[in-house]
């Protein structure tokens, strides 16, 4: 009986020695802390309320010069050919067989759109467009989903008007300050897969 339990003992005592090892082993002066500048250079995410979104602005008219020639290629002409996703269309078909997720049927908000292009593109020069450029391919995107009007002219403040045909389609981040406010309804039908 105590060669069993001395045999149970022993690989805890093992391990824990091993542990305590480790903790003490060298480092080896592998990478580095990050500076502020590289903190603040990475930090550029803007969330739904938009707090984060830069001074700059554009329309749709401006946009389709720099969708032309910074988007298209991928893209396509129209936004909806191309090998990258589709960007237009789409709308009403999340609760069929087929859902088309594009910017007009999928998205729930306005800044993750603008967000997203001024991280993310365009390919292979991500972070290259300015504010005033990501505005205003933002509202030529918008515009071609028949979500704003051409001549409307998006900056921090009306980017947060922007209402998004799918917006109430997802769960908020924070449900019940979003129930607690009245300022959130699921909208069940386009949230439903759609029944065979």
């Amino acid at each position: 009986m105590r060669f069993i339990r001395a045999s149970l003992f022993l690989p805890a005592t093992v391990l824990a020695m091993c542990g305590a090892a480790m903790a003490q082993s060298p480092t080896y002066k592998v990478g580095r802390p990050p500076t502020e500048a590289e903190l603040r250079a990475w930090d550029n995410v803007v969330g739904p309320d938009g707090k984060e979104l830069p001074q700059g602005s554009g329309s749709a008219k401006e946009g389709a010069k720099v969708y032309a020639g910074k988007c298209s290629f991928c893209h396509g002409q129209n936004g909806t050919e191309g090998p990258a996703p589709r960007l237009i269309g789409g709308v009403d078909s999340l609760s069929t067989r087929n859902p088309v997720l594009t910017l007009g049927s999928f998205w729930p908000y306005a800044t993750t759109v603008w967000d997203y292009i001024n991280r993310s593109m365009p390919r292979d020069a991500e972070g290259s467009l300015t504010p005033d450029q990501v505005y205003a391919v933002t509202a030529y995107l918008l515009y071609k989903n028949d979500i704003i009007k051409e001549a409307d002219v998006l900056d921090a403040k009306t980017l947060l008007k922007v209402q998004m045909p799918n917006r109430f389609g997802f769960f908020p981040a924070k449900p019940e300050a979003a129930a607690k406010n009245g300022n959130w309804k699921p909208n069940w039908n386009q949230a439903k897969p759609a029944s065979r």
